[in-house]
């Protein structure tokens, strides 16, 4: 049997900030929330980061990480079609409205939205991070482009920005609305307007 190994003391600071940054936001979360959260003390917390912006800059890069993995392993890469894969792809993101606001909303705009006039190596952070995100789902957007709407005026890049811009303005809704029903409705919209622009032929 093989036995998990236990995360470090960096790890568990990381996971602790992503859930609460998420929860209060970058400027409300404290180093005590973070370490409480992470059942360590600040001792520990400053010998891996000298300060919360550098946590904060880290943890960007974590989730980051994190979501590239759920993605890649995702279904809906094994669609040979890369119409569906760019369609299934959206449904993945409806279906991952579950839980907790904190479990299901991104870090990155979380922070981006407090510290892009305040804190410009976070906002640098967040920008690289939902950019390649963007370019990852670009990919698949580029091929099916070729396929199905080879004469469109849009690019690849900017249509996944696009796709990034509905997503993270559905979890504000969210968090305006307390429901994540209304960021599910703004997804499904942005499903519905991928397929007027990727039409099938008859």
């Amino acid at each position: 049997m093989t036995v998990s190994a236990k995360p470090d003391g960096k790890t568990k600071l990381l996971d602790a900030a992503l859930t609460v940054i998420r929860t209060k936001g970058y400027s409300a979360a404290t180093v005590d929330d973070i370490c409480r959260a992470a059942g360590l003390s600040k001792g520990s917390f400053f010998h891996y980061f000298p300060d919360k912006e550098a946590l904060a800059v880290a943890a960007a890069e974590y989730f980051s990480a994190g979501a590239a993995a759920l993605f890649d392993a995702a279904p809906y890469r094994d669609e040979p079609d890369p119409r569906d894969r760019v369609l299934r792809y959206v449904d993945l993101r409806a279906a991952l409205l579950q839980g907790n606001f904190a479990d299901f909303t991104c870090l990155l705009g979380t922070m981006v939205g407090e510290t892009y006039a305040t804190h410009p190596l976070i906002r640098d952070a967040c920008d690289t991070h939902i950019r390649l995100h963007a370019d990852d789902v670009a990919q698949d957007l580029e091929a099916a482009k070729r396929a199905y709407a080879p004469s469109a005026e849009w690019t690849a890049e900017s249509m996944a920005l696009f796709t990034q811009a509905v997503i993270q303005g559905a979890f504000i809704l969210a968090k305006a609305h307390g429901d994540p029903a209304v960021a599910a409705d703004c997804i499904a919209h942005l499903h519905r307007y991928l397929e007027t622009q990727l039409p099938i032929s008859t």
